[in-house]
């Protein structure tokens, strides 16, 4: 439904678009949806009655977009995803319907403020970091690109966590998300499938029947996921586990309320947060359970689906695809040959020819402890026919390598989906690139170590089966609704058309001489620095100059993200000012953001060490207006959309062969940040689009960091090179940032030194200095900052998440749009 038309000229609306319609919808959903009049209603009410009278606006527009899937015969994209971080419902709804400002005046009308309500919805709790963000940017492209696009995950009762705060320590506290309702999803109770857990196999008349299973039903809801510039809404499902039991009423009776609702309790646990605390045996079989639940829930729908409308499998490849985000859907594999050999009583040939040309996988870490892997002997219990399958799968697979390649002897344990050496484990990558006709990287250097490295043999043995699909973003959500100043200035000289082809901001590159665009373009990035200012002074009580350079590291906190790096910075930097008083010194405000694990002990010290520092430095009259720090806490999508338009630097400095891609990098630039990077990820085509003169790239190229390993790193040495690295090393494990604890951070340094700096922070760190040292040059110079600040933004047309999705339809899932 290549229905090209501007947000406000679709007709598919029956519902009014003009003011006096939005303000009687409003006050209508007040009224009969909330159940309050307008004496009685709190803002949470009216925000409540405001997103349900801007959803009517889409309702006839999805209906719309389903039948016409069903009435074209479409082959449909199904994106599993463990995590989905939309952000926002209501101002991705007006930007995407066009009624930005009817709203506002509707609302005002009825003496609401339609920014100060808009604040007060949550942001869904369904993801945790860049892997959901991605896949809320591609179901946004999807809708837009008028792609029958579906998208799967769990709706988490919970999320992942709240994060706080407390003496420095992130403490971790259910998201309550869900408390006043979201009426942005519709419930959906006829739609339910039975999840199987545990039991066992009996063999009978040659078939192989599940038997004894603990059973969990998963429920489904539905989110409307609406393009932009065309009428096509699409949707994502999320799954909501449910008892398939009622409480013991027996035992309730008794007075034992706790064991009555117990077995309740067990089966919707799987449902409540995302990513258990996996360092115990219960909480990684509760991961495996989720991952089960989700794909399960979802195959058994998309084939309900498939067979309302076929009669046999002989299109099923032609009219599904399915694909894999990361490995945590892997065990999709498994079931979809058990829903066509168990249920459907598909022969093992066809049902694996099937599988193979229905699935595609990406592939987002090298990282072989982040390559998911199960216990055999757990999935032998907790899923016992799909630990059949896989060993079948593996054994036909093993004889085809034997057969292809029989002088390797060796091959065989490297590429076997059991690993023998490690107590006996089953690789679920290995699984998704056997079962998957394409399986992408996501930059082109991840893409290329992917086959050089962890996939190596599978690349031998499948040439052409990895491909790359360097990552996009949204320029809707990211730079239309982060950054609207910025937005507005760019339609005044060049159009609107970029918000859907973002290679129009290529037009902004001879601007960046204008002096006069250059002055408006300045007094947005002013602006939006004294709005986070302000936001930063609210939320984490910390005055810091507007004027200053905002260096901004936002994203999870991990080891190989080199959170740690940056802050040997900061410490150097302190100490030099304290040592150079009289100087010139850039003032710089550096922010952090971003959630640990709950069960990552290092990252979660690094979360204190910055709290510490920043106390410190905050705390002493010597750096005040030279130096603030700053960790920013619950990191999440509307935090992202007020730090990143202020942004004036961005820290993309993870060790060179580690990052798939990032997207935060691409988010930042097109915000008019200068990047500091590694060569990492997507870093290089982000070097490579906006020129070498309007980026800081330092530190090991990926092929000098393994070769580092290879030879031997040894930090001693540099220590004894450096004696500033040292005395910075001795500051954070002494008691100048923990005077009533010395020594506290003393596991920190020794990570760095005697357990020998794994992620090589002390080998890039001089040249990260002296990438920080012209930075500082640079931003002295604030109309030639500006000017490469412009030029950043102009070059990011190639990072449009849009381009992304068309790659993968056109090259992977063979899917089209639909047509008018």
């Amino acid at each position: 439904m290549d229905t090209r038309t501007q947000p406000d000229q679709t007709q598919s609306d029956t519902v009014g678009r003009d003011i006096d319609s939005l303000r009687k919808s409003i006050a209508h959903h007040l009224l009969y949806t909330v159940g309050k009049d307008s004496v009685a209603a709190s803002r949470r009410d009216w925000i409540y009655a405001l997103s349900a009278a801007v959803r009517d606006r889409l309702v006839e527009r999805w209906m719309q977009t389903t039948r016409a899937q069903y009435s074209q015969n479409v082959k449909r994209v199904y994106y599993l995803s463990m995590e989905f971080l939309p952000g926002r419902s209501l101002s991705n709804a007006l930007i995407s319907l066009g009624l930005f400002d009817e709203c506002h005046a509707a609302a005002r009308e009825l003496g609401l403020d339609l920014d100060e309500l808009a604040a007060l919805e949550p942001d869904p709790a369904l993801g945790n970091g860049g892997l959901g963000r991605l896949a809320a940017c591609f179901l946004d492209s999807m809708a837009t690109l008028a792609l029958p696009g579906f998208g799967y995950g769990i709706r988490y009762e919970y999320g992942m966590f709240a994060q706080r705060i407390v003496d420095g320590r992130q403490v971790e506290v259910p998201d309550h998300w869900l408390v006043a309702g979201n009426p942005w999803e519709f419930a959906r109770p006829e739609v339910k499938y039975t999840i199987r857990f545990g039991g066992r196999i009996e063999e009978r008349d040659r078939q192989a029947h599940w038997v004894d299973s603990d059973d969990v039903l998963a429920m489904a809801y539905d989110t409307l996921v609406p393009g932009y510039g065309t009428s096509a809404v699409n949707t994502l499902r999320l799954w909501s586990a449910t008892s398939s039991e009622a409480i013991d009423l027996a035992l309730f009776n008794q007075g034992n309320y706790t064991a009555a609702i117990e077995a309740k309790n067990a089966s919707e646990n799987v449902s409540r947060v995302l990513y258990p605390d996996d360092s115990t045996e219960r909480g990684r079989e509760l991961r495996l359970k989720q991952e089960y639940f989700f794909v399960s829930a979802s195959l058994q729908d998309l084939l309900r689906r498939y067979f309302k409308t076929h009669a046999g499998v002989e299109q099923l490849a032609d009219k599904v695809s399915i694909h894999l985000n990361d490995t945590h859907p892997a065990i999709a594999v498994p079931e979809l040959m058990r829903l066509l050999i168990d249920e459907r009583k598909v022969p093992w040939t066809l049902a694996w020819r099937l599988t193979t040309r229905i699935f595609s996988y990406t592939n987002h870490t090298l990282m072989p402890e982040a390559l998911e892997t199960w216990p055999v002997a757990m999935m032998e219990r907790v899923l016992p026919r799909h630990m059949k399958i896989i060993y079948d799968i593996n054994e036909l697979f093993l004889d085809q390598v034997r057969r292809e390649r029989p002088d390797d002897s060796d091959l065989l344990r490297r590429v076997s989906l059991i690993d023998e050496g490690h107590g006996r484990r089953v690789r679920m990558a290995y699984l998704s690139v056997l079962a998957s006709h394409k399986v992408n990287g996501v930059s082109k250097l991840h893409s290329q170590l992917l086959k050089d490295t962890v996939f190596a043999d599978f690349d031998a043995l499948f040439p052409g089966r990895i491909v790359n699909r360097t990552n996009g973003i949204t320029p809707r959500r990211w730079l239309a609704l982060a950054n609207p100043g910025l937005a507005r200035l760019i339609d005044r000289h060049i159009g609107s058309a970029w918000r859907t082809d973002l290679e129009e901001l290529a037009r902004l590159g001879p601007l960046a001489a204008d002096p006069a665009f250059a002055t408006q373009f300045a007094t947005v990035k002013a602006a939006n620095k004294r709005r986070l200012a302000d936001i930063i002074s609210h939320q984490v009580g910390v005055a810091v100059r507007p004027d200053s350079l905002f260096d901004v590291q936002i994203k999870r906190i991990h080891e190989y993200k080199r959170q740690l790096l940056n802050l040997l910075g900061v410490v150097a930097r302190y100490r030099r000012i304290l040592a150079e008083p009289q100087r010139d010194w850039t003032p710089r405000t550096v922010i952090f953001a971003g959630k640990s694990a709950s069960a990552y002990v290092m990252a979660k010290r690094i979360i204190h060490l910055i709290n510490d520092v920043a106390r410190t430095i905050n705390a002493d009259p010597r750096v005040d207006g030279l130096l603030k720090v700053v960790f920013m806490p619950n990191y999440g999508v509307s935090l992202a959309q007020a730090i990143i338009p202020a942004a004036d630097l961005s820290e993309q400095i993870s060790t060179a062969g580690t990052e798939a891609s990032g997207t935060g990098n691409m988010k930042l630039a097109l915000n008019g940040a200068l990047t500091i990077g590694t060569e990492d990820g997507a870093n290089i085509e982000i070097r490579d689009a906006v020129g070498a003169d309007n980026i800081f790239v330092f530190g090991l190229s990926a092929a000098a960091v393994a070769a580092r390993r290879a030879a031997g790193h040894r930090p001693h040495e540099l220590l004894a090179a450096d004696p500033e690295l040292a005395a910075v090393l001795d500051d954070i494990g002494g008691a100048t940032f923990s005077p009533e604890a010395p020594g506290r951070h003393g596991d920190i340094v020794a990570s760095l030194t005697t357990h020998g700096d794994h992620y090589l922070l002390l080998a890039d760190f001089r040249a990260y200095m002296d990438a920080q040292a012209r930075i500082d040059a640079l931003y002295a110079d604030p109309t030639e900052w500006n000017r490469r600040a412009i030029l950043n933004v102009a070059a990011m047309g190639p990072f449009s998440s849009d381009r992304t999705i068309r790659e993968y339809a056109q090259g992977i899932w063979r899917v089209h749009p639909l047509s008018a």
